[in-house]
């Protein structure tokens, strides 16, 4: 399969659940770290993890350690490279 196709299945696949949609809202907000993502969540850490990895391997978001810490944050180029991918299906 073409690179570029799985690129974006791993973009809709990582887009394709509410509770990954509401992390992408609070990280458009700010940097979260695990602890504060899951104080705004319905769910348990290793939830959270399965998620996080979801939006990590479809590269919208990206982590740094920070002491402790590891810092999540959108990694806001995938997004533009996805609106740019979709306009190819626009009538012109």
């Amino acid at each position: 399969m073409n690179k570029k196709y799985i690129v974006q299945a791993r973009l809709f696949k990582a887009m394709s659940d509410e509770n990954r949609l509401k992390i992408l809202d609070l990280l458009k907000e700010k940097p979260y770290n695990a602890s504060e993502l899951l104080e705004e969540m319905d769910f348990g850490q290793s939830t959270l993890s399965h998620h996080m990895k979801i939006l990590m391997n479809a590269e919208v978001v990206t982590s740094r350690k920070n002491g402790k810490w590891i810092i999540y944050s959108l990694v806001e180029d995938a997004f533009e490279d996805m609106i740019n991918w979709m306009k190819q299906y626009l009538s012109e």
